[in-house]
């Protein structure tokens, strides 16, 4: 079994508990239809986990299949830098089967990010170093495709349902419960 050879850290962009049991890594890829797909099955497991699961999303884009991957971690990556990471990371998959530049400037608009500053993240590239080390971090785990998941730093081997995502979590929620 696999293991996450990057620990979370405070370069991680998290949502939920910060003193959580249990911390579900996704690697991922906004272009990925597969990761799209998850991301419901990820906000059920939020919403039944609550304080007790945190979830972090690192870059695993997959540039070859996917050539706005890239672009769309760059522009969540400074929106992350204005404390908006999640909110432009859920409209990306929401709006996905429509992904193209246009639509991620749209989203800085709706989300009053600068046009000019994420204009200059994308041209630049001034995150690729943080989507580059997601990524070396994903393939250094066993990572080789998106979704990939890791519950306390195992990786995930099941389907991506809430039914197997929860197993995964509850298992691991059981090995921290202390023993009676």
């Amino acid at each position: 079994m696999s293991t996450l050879r990057v620990p979370v850290n405070p370069r991680d962009h998290r949502r939920g508990g910060s003193n959580a049991r249990v911390a579900l890594v996704e690697y991922g890829d906004y272009q990925c239809p597969y990761c799209a797909a998850a991301q419901p099955v990820v906000r059920s497991l939020e919403d039944r986990y609550g304080a007790a699961l945190s979830v972090v999303f690192r870059h695993f884009p997959l540039v070859e299949v996917h050539p706005f991957a890239a672009t769309a971690a760059e522009a969540a990556e400074y929106a992350g830098d204005h404390g908006l990471f999640w909110e432009m990371h859920d409209l990306v998959f929401a709006n996905q089967h429509r992904l193209s530049v246009q639509l991620l400037f749209a989203i800085a608009g709706t989300l009053r990010l600068s046009q000019i500053g994420l204009r200059d993240s994308i041209t630049r590239t001034l995150h690729a170093e943080k989507i580059q080390s997601d990524f070396i971090g994903g393939v250094r785990s066993g990572v080789n495709g998106t979704p990939s998941f890791f519950v306390n730093g195992r990786r995930h081997e099941g389907a991506f349902t809430v039914p197997e995502l929860a197993a995964s979590i509850q298992a691991a929620m059981d090995v921290l419960a202390p023993v009676r």
